[in-house]
């Protein structure tokens, strides 16, 4: 038997980042993936980021991922959603050459240093005494320290396309049948979970005269920091409608919709509905919006998102057709739904490793999320802590107020998922100290203590910080007075003038303020990076905000330290629900940080027992 420190099964975007910290770090890995000319294939849409989603691919960035730097590589469009709003719901998004991002991928990992890629099906997860010692697939037998499994929706997949059903990971590909079989073998609690996708066009029978377009950003943004000479080549989206003769379509073959059947048991993604659930749903609405957006940079297939469907193929054809622009359109790769088995996440520890089985981690959809991002995310931490854990080194959790890959597996962990899980900016209490500008600063130092950022970045990252430091110490430290210089150096600024002396930074803060005006305020800032000159406007202009959030999180820091009496009693505590109660008299955890690591337990259930606690301390004092 072949020996390896860690096993990866899964080439999808959770192995891919799994598999490259694991090496990175030190440790012999193998990834078992079921086809490799596959791994990183963009199952479903050709795209990058998006509002949340973005953070991710930046905090995976920040600790020294792969998934930016491919994407700034392949990427045919970028945007940034939101960008007339705060920068903390600002949301980076690429188009990508799907095809060019997958061959990224491949080659990066047959060419990193300790990794190994075999083309095999995993069948069976060998345990010893409750802890993990290798696996079996359909050819052989290997030894593991750590297993990690990162399914995706191979996991006793199953394509539903009208009455139709294949058994399958994805069009063309096997199932994970035996695995899922092992998986519950060993006691997990599962569940079923549906997602889809949408059909893919023949550019060369669209319209694209009729239809919206959709450029990418003037000045495209890279997502990752260590990209240089960021010039992308960049193609138009499209964005077309559905009509009332596409509802009608619809509305003929529900019957046909396995959806509606009850063919279809798992839960579909709530924030991303078929078309025909669109239909269903929101029957009042005469039109839906569809994004038309390349698949590769040679645009010979396009993808019309939007229109995810598991309707029969000849109604397919019927639907898209209806709409403008489409008319003659020719379906290249059909829609489908599929079902696949997902671990309860309150399976799992903060570290994605199974309570169940020691050494045992799960990462990506297996978890119950839905997204690239997402699985890339848990793949990375799913991959540092199994290589901490084999170092029996201390495990790297996130908090909630340090990134959103914390607040995502918290929530997961915590509070488990019914339905297919994603990341929004209103999951994170902290959204103000979570934006994609400051990544880095965030999570640099991670980076830096496992040896997953090259020297040279990490500088960069310094430089950053001093630079962030030292011009927020100017602003807040210069005083402005309304002197004659000074005045005309607000005019010449295109600034409101000032009646009394006010530091520099509540100018800076005013709306009007922008980093074109920041720079010309070279005797304070000249020859600074406009990374380093944005993260100070930032600062500066949300200030107070800022400062507000970091006392809370201090205040939230110092009670979860908070002890609970022993003769505290959870009963009839007002606004906390039976299940709560039930979990915190089972579990009888002695401080507010040992319930708030209880499965279930929310930070709304800790504010209240935390208050409860302290009437109890003023009760029993009063008795005295």
């Amino acid at each position: 038997m072949q020996e390896y420190d860690i096993i990866v099964v899964g080439g999808g975007h959770a192995g891919i980042e799994a598999c490259l910290a694991c090496a990175k770090m030190g440790k012999k890995t193998l990834l078992i993936t079921i086809l490799a000319e596959n791994i990183g294939l963009a199952s479903c849409n050709p795209a990058i980021g998006g509002l949340a989603k973005g953070h991710l691919v930046k905090e995976i960035d920040a600790l020294g991922g792969q998934m930016g730097l491919a994407t700034d590589a392949s990427g045919i469009q970028f945007r940034i959603l939101n960008e007339s709003k705060g920068p903390a719901v600002r949301g980076s998004r690429a188009q990508i050459d799907m095809d060019r991002y997958r061959i990224y991928m491949r080659n990066k990992l047959l060419n990193t240093t300790n990794l190994e890629i075999s083309q095999e099906i995993a069948t069976e997860i060998l345990t010893k005494n409750g802890e993990i010692v290798g696996i079996k697939t359909q050819l052989n037998e290997y030894k593991a320290k750590k297993l990690i499994i990162t399914t995706g929706t191979f996991l006793n997949g199953l394509i539903h396309v009208g009455t139709t059903k294949i058994n399958a990971g994805r069009v063309g590909e096997l199932s994970s049948v035996d695995l899922s079989s092992s998986l519950k073998n060993l006691g997990l609690k599962m569940g079923r979970l549906k997602t889809g996708t949408c059909p893919r066009i023949d550019a060369k029978s669209i319209d694209f005269s009729v239809l919206e377009i959709q450029n990418g950003d003037e000045k495209p943004t890279p997502f990752s920091f260590r990209t240089k000479n960021f010039a992308p080549t960049q193609l138009p989206c499209y964005v077309a409608y559905t009509n009332e003769t596409t509802h009608d379509t619809i509305r003929e073959n529900f019957h046909q919709a396995p959806l509606f059947t009850g063919q279809i048991e798992g839960v579909g993604p709530r924030y991303c509905p078929s078309i025909e659930d669109k239909i269903n749903r929101f029957s009042d609405r005469d039109r839906h919006h569809l994004f038309i957006e390349p698949q590769t940079l040679e645009a010979t297939e396009y993808y019309i998102n939007g229109f995810s469907t598991s309707l029969p193929y000849h109604v397919q054809i019927d639907m898209i057709r209806s709409v403008k622009g489409f008319e003659n359109a020719k379906i290249v790769r059909h829609g489908y739904a599929i079902e696949y088995d997902y671990v309860e996440p309150t399976e799992l520890y903060h570290t994605l490793e199974t309570k169940a089985i020691k050494g045992l981690y799960l990462a990506g959809q297996i978890n119950g999320t839905t997204g690239y991002e997402e699985a890339a995310a848990q793949g990375l931490m799913a991959g540092i802590n199994a290589v901490l854990a084999t170092n029996e080194h201390e495990p790297f959790v996130l908090r909630r107020d340090e990134a959103y890959i914390g607040v995502m597996i918290d929530d997961l962990v915590t509070k488990g998922t019914k339905e297919p899980y994603r990341v929004f900016t209103s999951r994170a209490e902290y959204r103000l100290l979570l934006r994609e500008s400051n990544a880095i600063l965030r999570l640099g130092k991670y980076a830096r203590a496992y040896n997953l950022l090259d020297e040279n970045t990490l500088n960069e990252i310094d430089l950053v910080a001093n630079n962030l430091k030292q011009g927020l110490d100017i602003l807040n430290s210069t005083i402005i007075t309304p002197s004659k210089e000074n005045l005309a150096m607000l005019e010449n600024l295109g600034e409101d003038k000032i009646s009394e002396k006010a530091t520099l930074q509540k100018i800076v803060a005013r709306k009007s303020f922008d980093i074109e005006k920041l720079k010309k305020l070279d005797e304070f800032f000249a020859g600074i990076d406009d990374v380093s000159l944005f993260e100070i406007l930032t600062e500066a202009k949300y200030q107070h905000y800022i400062n507000e959030q970091k006392a809370q999180i201090d205040k939230m820091k110092d009670m979860l330290d908070v002890k609970i009496p022993e003769n505290f009693s959870f009963k009839g505590i007002s606004g906390l629900s039976n299940e709560v109660v039930e979990k915190l008299e089972k579990f009888a955890p002695k401080t507010l940080f040992g319930a708030s690591q209880i499965s279930g337990i929310t930070p709304a259930a800790i504010d209240v027992l935390h208050i409860y606690i302290k009437q109890f301390h003023r009760a029993n004092e009063s008795l005295k």
